[in-house]
């Protein structure tokens, strides 16, 4: 949904009507994980993607029809073959597709929520894209830490779905949940797509290196709020490092025992320390493989700077499973030279060890290439 936030939020705000298609399961090989969301404007605009390529044109399709009719539904798309080539899967994947009318009418809460994801605050939409009762199809709540809004149909479904939800919400995963057609947590015939928005995760770069700003520039184009800390003010400006959402002087160790402490460091964050300085490092590393909710800890050096750390680190009293946390040297072996090359290399073994891949080349791999379904 973020991705065609803008132009949706426009739709809203003018009172037109938008059909939106929302990845909310996939299966085998699918190239666009759940959440992944494209829109059919007013005027017959198309923005986003739901496949890649492969099934945009049904889902254009599906989405010209529920403006008309204002009948959501969930659609199937599975394995293409010669005579279904333009609604199936080249890739070899299954996906569900829930396609809704989305305006003032039918989602009135849109515009906070929309407001919700734009600063950063916690939210989900939780809306039933099947059930056995047609009416109900397309009802859905809006679940903050602290407050909910809207049905799904019955005070049994709401707060069986509201405890789920807030718990997804909490570690901002996105999926579908399945319940009998009144909430029973055992049961099959509701299903519920929870879309959950939270903060963006954070990358923090220790180090205000030419590193550390093509670190930052890759980490801001994957996603996260990127933080650069030095404790040095020559090196640690916005003007070097223009990616950075945010520049800070303290010393690392300082900043990030802070950081921690106001609960803004959890299992999504990523930290890249840089410095490859004993007086910064060793003090910095001591405190954040103790983090136990650090999603990622790397250091950049050479081997040899990487035992003499490590042996600094057995010193000051780490356990064998505290130093295993620690990505060092920093990166997956692409021969990266320039420090671009270098910050691939480092975003490379982020995502590798985000969703289990492997670091090897696709073609020399069987199986499937997508496993976020």
């Amino acid at each position: 949904m973020r991705e065609v936030l803008t132009e949706l939020r426009r739709w809203w705000d003018a009172g037109e009507s938008t059909a939106v298609g929302t990845v909310v399961d996939t299966f085998r090989s699918s190239p666009r994980p759940p959440g992944a969301s494209m829109l059919v404007g007013p005027s017959g605009e198309a923005v986003g993607s739901v496949s890649g390529g492969c099934v945009e044109g049904a889902v254009y399709e599906e989405g010209q029809d529920v403006l008309r009719s204002g009948t959501a539904r969930l659609v199937h798309y599975g394995i293409s073959d010669d005579t279904a080539y333009s609604v199936g899967l080249t890739c070899g994947g299954q996906l569900d597709v829930f396609v809704e009318q989305v305006d003032r009418r039918t989602f009135p809460d849109f515009g906070e929520v929309a407001d919700d994801i734009d600063a950063g605050r916690p939210v989900a939409v939780a809306t039933v894209v099947a059930h056995p009762d047609p009416a109900r199809v397309g009802s859905r709540l809006v679940v903050r830490p602290d407050t909910v809004s809207g049905s799904l149909g019955s005070r049994r479904a709401d707060e069986a779905v509201t405890d789920d939800v807030r718990g997804l919400l909490a570690t901002a995963q996105t999926e579908t949940l399945t319940y009998g057609p009144e909430g029973e947590r055992r049961g099959e015939g509701m299903r519920v797509f929870v879309a959950a928005h939270a903060p963006k995760p954070r990358m923090i770069v220790f180090g205000a290196i030419d590193f550390a700003a093509a670190v930052a520039e890759l980490g801001h184009f994957l996603g996260y709020a990127v933080t650069v800390c030095d404790a040095r003010p020559v090196f640690a400006t916005p003007a070097r490092l223009p990616a950075a959402d945010e520049v800070v002087v303290a010393w690392p160790h300082t900043y990030l025992t802070a950081e921690a402490a106001a609960g803004r460091v959890d299992g999504r964050t990523v930290l890249c320390v840089l410095t490859h300085d004993p007086k910064f490092d060793v003090p910095l590393l001591e405190v954040a493989l103790r983090l136990p909710e650090v999603g990622y800890v790397g250091a950049m050096g050479s081997r040899r700077t990487h035992d003499e750390r490590t042996e600094r680190l057995r010193e000051a009293g780490l356990t064998d499973d505290e130093l295993a946390r620690l990505s060092s040297p920093i990166g997956l072996d692409l021969g990266a030279r320039t420090p671009q090359e270098t910050a691939v290399s480092i975003a490379a073994e982020i995502i590798a060890l985000q969703w289990g891949g492997h670091g090897d080349r696709l073609s020399e791999r069987g199986g499937p290439i997508h496993l976020h379904g």
